[in-house]
């Protein structure tokens, strides 16, 4: 990961924080995908992923979460899942940040 990505998931993980989500495991890999972030907010498992861009010149964080993407997140966490006798709430979240704004977290950025 470059120092700009891990600058930006350590910030994502602190605002994160901040909103009272618990860490569970940070960048889990398979071989289906990574996931930037896997917290608990209260009973139900998020999946976050980071995205950062220091411009919206090239479109901005939000336009690089492509449909691929989202089908690796997904399978990534279906991997993370898999093989668990109850089947926890889950939800995709995104964490975007732009320049040196601050973190915009959209909750259920997926709709999955």
């Amino acid at each position: 990961m470059n120092p700009d990505g891990a600058q930006a998931e350590e910030q994502a993980l602190r605002f994160l924080l901040s909103q009272g989500l618990k860490l569970k495991q940070r960048n889990y890999t398979c071989r289906l995908g990574e996931i930037d972030l896997i917290l608990l907010d209260g009973q139900t498992v998020v999946f976050a992923e980071v995205r950062m861009r220091r411009s919206s010149s090239f479109g901005g964080a939000a336009e690089s979460i492509t449909s691929r993407k989202r089908a690796s997140l997904l399978a990534a966490a279906r991997h993370y899942l898999a093989g668990r006798r109850e089947m926890p709430a889950c939800r995709f979240d995104a964490v975007l940040i732009e320049g040196d704004g601050p973190p915009l977290w959209i909750k259920d950025a997926f709709g999955e």
